[in-house]
């Protein structure tokens, strides 16, 4: 039975290297990176890790802020278990250092979940990304749009419940709802989703 070290040292590691990231080099990838939680208890700690979290890897960005955490359990395990630790870390780095919230990894090195936080839920990937991916999602997500401010085209859809139905589903969308009812408008060749 493989424990985390192993897991991170023989799957993991090999993983991200794959992946374009070289496990070496502190300005790519920092392990066991050291999250400040609580200011007061590192000050009086009883303990090494008062106040402290310890995040197994964080991928950094070409100019050095955390991008990524990566949570790892050990092979045997359902990576799931790490999921609400990972996102501690996550909110955690970005409550110490601002700026953009890093994207969320959790693995046993078989099975790679990635989110991203605030707007997707997780999902399975098949790879870790590289940094310019990593890179590149950051950009996306800082650059897109609300839906909710998006034009009608009142020559395909003019009417006022189209508008309204329309309009209530980019709402949905951008509130994140999950659950949608799939319907046909008759001027419409295309089905529409709406918010249940």
């Amino acid at each position: 039975m493989k424990n985390e070290k192993l897991t991170r040292k023989e799957i993991i590691d090999t993983r991200l290297k794959q992946a374009g990231w070289d496990v070496n080099d502190r300005t790519q990838i920092v392990e066991e990176f050291d999250i400040i939680v609580d200011i007061n208890l590192v000050q009086e700690a009883a303990t090494p890790y008062g106040g402290r979290q310890f995040s197994d890897y964080v991928l950094l960005a070409k100019d050095g802020k955390p991008l990524a955490v990566v949570e790892a359990k050990k092979s045997t395990v359902d990576a799931n278990i790490g999921k609400e630790q990972a996102k501690q870390y996550c909110f955690n780095i970005q409550k110490q250092f601002g700026g953009e919230l890093p994207f969320c990894f959790y693995t046993n090195g078989h099975d790679i979940f990635f989110w991203d936080l605030d707007n997707y839920p997780p999902k399975k990937v098949y790879g870790f990304p590289t940094r310019d991916d990593l890179e590149r999602y950051t950009y996306i997500r800082q650059k897109r749009k609300s839906l909710s401010g998006e034009f009608i085209n009142t020559k395909i859809a003019g009417r006022d419940y189209q508008i309204g139905a329309i309009r209530a589903v980019l709402e949905a969308v951008e509130k994140r709802k999950r659950r949608f009812l799939l319907v046909m408008l008759p001027e419409l060749v295309r089905p529409v989703l709406v918010s249940l």
